[in-house]
């Protein structure tokens, strides 16, 4: 009886220990930035590596900064628009990127009279981090900055536009409670990112979900204290306090077009709308059709404003 009890302690010992060191694998491979800066090595596998950021706003530009709740020092470029306003858009990217990526974007809103806040979320460009947490605490870090906009205009009325990752990170956002904060809009974000990281561990290495999902969610949970299950936009809209318009192309084979059905229908936001981009791929909404695609962002926000 000792020998069994003794067997089955070790087969357990064995099989805890199998689990972290598979899902401390994938964490690593989809999370973890190296020590040199460069984006998680998942970035290659997921986003085209080819990818070159727009050129830079002329417009003149200052260097914020903040503190994380957990410490980590926060960069943000700050655009200037040519006459005072008191509209401000901040600009959030997208996984394995960081806020040059966010440029172009920036030249529409600066066009229309928008102070642009463009940061690199933790983990990415020029701010600390060695973690992404897929939305977990990068929508903490922009209600951050969201108040330090406030502090620095009363008057603001603030936007969040996010794409991909920073599309999830704005929706979770969207329930917090953030001063001035008057709407949304998330370009191609997913309902979950245990559900498109799911997705991706069977196309990329024709692995299922079990057991190597929940060994990644508990191996994040461990190591960045934010589990890969609870960076869920799906879980946050119905709390949305914000007017929302959501975005996504029908050939977006990352995040499937399904997912934003999922999460338009399944926010409370005050106002919501969607806008379909027909044949386009993943961030590539405004790519497809620049035109249309900042008429629909700009006719949706001349509402709420």
């Amino acid at each position: 009886m000792k020998k069994f009890f003794f067997a089955i302690v070790i087969l357990v010992i064995v099989l805890l220990g199998a689990g972290y060191f598979i899902g401390d694998y994938f964490v690593t491979f989809a999370l973890e930035r190296s020590a040199e800066g460069e984006p998680p090595k998942a970035v290659a596998n997921i986003a085209d590596p080819n990818l070159k950021a727009p050129a830079e706003p002329l417009n003149q530009k200052e260097i914020w900064k903040i503190k994380s709740a957990d410490g980590l020092e926060l960069y943000a470029e700050y655009f200037l628009p040519t006459e005072k306003s008191h509209r401000w858009a901040v600009l959030v990217h997208g996984y394995g990127r960081n806020g040059t990526f966010a440029y172009d974007y920036a030249e529409e809103y600066l066009k229309r009279g928008y102070n642009v806040l463009i940061p690199d979320l933790r983990a990415a460009g020029k701010s600390e981090g060695k973690f992404i947490t897929m939305g977990n605490f990068e929508s903490q870090d922009i209600a951050l900055w969201a108040q330090k906009i406030f502090e620095h205009d009363d008057k603001a009325q603030i936007i969040f536009h996010g794409v991909s990752m920073g599309a999830a990170t704005v929706l979770m956002a969207s329930e917090l409670e953030i001063k001035n904060l008057v709407a949304v809009v998330a370009d191609c974000g997913y309902t979950s990112a245990y559900e498109m990281f799911t997705a991706q561990l069977e196309k990329i290495f024709s692995l299922p979900e079990y057991p190597i999902m929940p060994a990644v969610d508990i191996v994040s949970k461990i190591k960045t204290d934010a589990a890969i299950s609870e960076a869920a936009p799906i879980s946050a809209v119905p709390n949305s306090k914000v007017p929302t318009l959501f975005i996504h192309g029908t050939d977006d084979e990352l995040v499937p077009y399904a997912m934003m059905e999922k999460l338009f229908d399944a926010s409370n936001a005050p106002v919501k709308e969607k806008f379909t981009v027909e044949g386009a791929g993943h961030a590539d909404a405004k790519n497809k059709n620049p035109q249309l695609y900042f008429e629909k962002v700009f006719e949706f926000l001349e509402k709420k404003f």
